[in-house]
């Protein structure tokens, strides 16, 4: 991967990783929601994204809160928020700091 991909891509994450997840207070990175992300040529963003629970309240929330995140960084020209349900999340998704910040001794 180029340097300045992997730049990008460290970007990305981090700017996903302020989009804090209403219900539970902790970031959609560390709660293993991005199951992907795809960047095509012309800067258009394809962001995979699992909930913890089929029927989610906050998916337009979340989706709107990713949209917002993502536009200021200047590769990017359009957000798209694929919401995948295979495979399916569990606890064992999240890192160690969020199972910390939650208390989950799993």
């Amino acid at each position: 991967m180029e340097n300045t991909t992997e730049n990008l891509e460290d970007r990305i994450l981090s700017a996903l990783s302020q989009v804090i997840d209403p219900e539970l207070r902790c970031d959609i990175v560390n709660l293993g929601l991005v199951y992907g992300l795809t960047m095509a040529s012309d800067g258009n963003l394809t962001v995979k994204l699992t909930l913890t629970t089929m029927g989610c309240p906050l998916t337009a929330v979340l989706e709107k809160m990713i949209i917002n995140a993502l536009m200021p960084l200047e590769e990017i020209n359009q957000v798209c928020v694929e919401l995948v349900w295979e495979p399916a999340w569990s606890v064992n998704n999240m890192s160690r700091y969020a199972k910390m910040a939650l208390g989950i001794h799993a």
